[in-house]
């Protein structure tokens, strides 16, 4: 309520409130207070400055795809139409891309995985590294490879077709050792068959005697047998048969090798010429079996050294390793017939495959004479001198010197 009387006023025409709370006027001033409150800010002209009139934004059309604004203000959004259309295509997007991933996973680390463990499980094991009184760990490292007769696993017909004969039982006619200085290149040196020996449980005979089974010899006897006649400690075993042989050769597409002279042998089925040949898995069996040249065992030694280096390098190389109509049966026929020790794994042939692939150098155990022995007929008797100066090498870990190598 309002009444004739001004009140005591703060300015020279504002208004106030009496004790009472009842606002009076003031002379002159209130049209201006309301102004004031009515009147806008200079902000507000600001912004509609230069615009004809106000504009009112009309809503979008039901059909019309509404436009989220982006977060940085630039009122360029995405549009959505209210149906989780763009939701789900989005969620389809990350679970097509979780997919490929997860296919790569597989493709790059679960099937190479599961293909190793698979593979490494077919190889056949034998206790082959383990006597009573072994020698001692040794620098370097070193591969006994062993050829064997074994007719496992072929039909008569194959056996008639390659020329092996129908014996029964295993024998050795190729005992390598491969040896993996500490520094330097490798060697492979070959173990004559005949080399002359004492046994342990059978005495004095050629050596491939200690694996024969019809003498109660076998892996372990031979590892045993050459570790005491030579010193050097053998760290991984290898054995290979016919068949196996055979079936590497022919997965890998054959073998190129270049014999100088012709060699004609009805026992190993070889009718080859000289020159340089692709021998397939049949024909290279043969080949470093025969014996029917000059220096018979002592040839085919150096045949095999040859022919095994090359099988490797072919094996092991990128025409080979990148092609699966290669790789897959090279596996598949390697790990089916390879005989390894209870210790080694796949693992262990990689690294005497890469191995070989450093050129290596090739020598036998030094060889001073081969008499008759009655009992025994023709046998190799080692160079003492320079086959100790090998086998000392080896024990030692370092290079084997050119003096102590022979053909």
């Amino acid at each position: 309520m309002v009444d004739g009387h001004y009140g005591r006023g703060r300015g020279s025409g504002g208004g106030d409130a009496d004790r009472t709370g009842v606002f009076r006027r003031t002379p002159g001033g209130g049209a201006d207070e309301i102004e004031k409150l009515y009147r806008p800010r200079r902000s507000q002209e600001r912004s509609s400055a230069g615009r004809a009139g106000p504009t009112r934004r009309m809503p979008p059309a039901e059909d019309e795809p509404r436009r989220r604004p982006s977060p940085g203000g630039s009122g360029r959004g995405r549009s959505y139409d209210g149906s989780g259309r763009a939701r789900r295509i989005r969620e389809q997007r990350r679970r097509r891309r979780r997919t490929i991933l997860v296919l790569l996973l597989v493709v790059l680390v679960v099937f190479p995985v599961g293909f190793y463990v698979w593979a490494d499980s077919r190889l056949q094991r034998v206790s082959a590294l383990e006597y009573e009184g072994r020698l001692e760990d040794q620098p370097g490292e070193t591969y006994m490879i062993v050829g064997s007769d074994s007719r496992e696993g072929l039909s008569d017909e194959e056996q008639q077709q390659l020329g092996t004969g129908d014996a029964s039982g295993k024998r050795t006619d190729t005992i390598m050792v491969l040896y993996v200085p500490e520094s330097g290149k490798p060697t492979i040196v070959s173990v004559p068959r005949d080399s002359y020996v004492e046994i342990p449980g059978i005495g004095q005979s050629k050596i491939n005697a200690a694996f024969a089974e019809a003498l109660g010899g076998g892996p372990t006897r031979l590892v045993q047998t050459f570790e005491q006649a030579s010193g050097v400690r053998i760290d991984h075993y290898v054995e290979v048969g016919f068949s196996g042989f055979v079936g590497i050769v022919n997965a890998v597409g054959g073998v190129e090798m270049c014999p100088e002279q012709a060699i004609q042998d009805p026992k190993a089925d070889l009718d080859i010429e000289a020159g340089c040949q692709q021998m397939d898995g049949e024909t290279a069996l043969g080949y470093v079996r025969t014996r029917a040249t000059v220096r018979a065992d002592l040839d085919r030694i150096q045949r095999q050294r040859e022919f095994f280096s090359a099988l490797i390098s072919k094996a092991t190389s990128p025409g080979t390793l990148l092609n699966p109509f290669r790789s897959i049966p090279l596996v598949t026929e390697g790990t089916d017939t390879f005989v390894v020790d209870e210790g080694d794994h796949l693992t262990d042939l990689a690294g005497m495959a890469l191995a070989m692939r450093e050129d290596p150098a090739t020598s036998a155990v030094p060889v001073a004479s081969t008499p008759t022995i009655a009992g025994a007929g023709s046998v190799v008797l080692w160079d003492e001198a320079r086959s100790a100066e090998m086998f000392g090498a080896m024990q030692e870990g370092e290079p084997i010197p050119e003096s102590a190598m022979q053909e």
